[in-house]
């Protein structure tokens, strides 16, 4: 679930978005308009990549087996395996699945903890209230925000409310337009 103003919780649903705008991108070069009549194709194509992360496709993940591939009628298609060998399948690739993702999750820990250093704050420690993308009015404004301030402060912190929540001491001032807890 991604929550606003926090875009590395939402990484899965903007690479999907990524995908897919570079996938509408190489189809509608000739006609831009007609990109709305794409988006059933493009969404196959989505359901049917592989994708690294679960070691197979997002149709496989959901339903338990390969998706139907789009081809010409013939009249000696085979009846569809039993209900009960469709279920054993997809048991069988559920597994494969928590499998999949469980090192796919240890990989990206490994790389995500490189760059990553505990942060150990006590009451008393000075901190930056980061201002973007929350409009302040008690900073003063600029026309162009992207050269406007991007933190505001030193506050000390006057509680640890969580594992990675503190309450700060803001001046009165900023009392009105800024909350007072912040998550580090």
């Amino acid at each position: 679930m991604s929550t606003a103003y926090h875009p590395q919780s939402d990484g899965q649903s903007e690479a999907l978005n990524r995908c897919l705008e570079m996938y509408l991108r190489c189809f509608t070069v000739d006609s831009p308009k007609t990109w709305s009549q794409l988006l059933p194709w493009a969404e196959y194509w989505y359901n049917t990549s592989l994708q690294s992360s679960i070691g197979m496709t997002p149709f496989k993940a959901v339903y338990g087996r390969d998706p139907p591939t789009i081809a010409k009628y013939t009249l000696d298609t085979q009846d569809p395996p039993s209900l009960q060998e469709l279920l054993q399948q997809r048991d069988l690739v559920l597994n494969q699945l928590k499998n999949h993702l469980l090192k796919a999750q240890i990989h990206m820990k490994k790389f995500a903890d490189k760059k990553r250093m505990p942060l150990e704050l006590k009451v008393g420690d000075l901190v930056l209230v980061k201002l973007q993308p929350y409009r302040q009015h008690s900073v003063a404004l600029r026309k162009n925000q992207k050269l406007g301030l991007r933190y505001f402060g030193l506050f000390p912190i006057v509680q640890r409310v969580g594992s990675v929540a503190y309450k700060l001491l803001l001046p009165p001032t900023s009392k009105s337009t800024l909350c007072f807890m912040f998550h580090f």
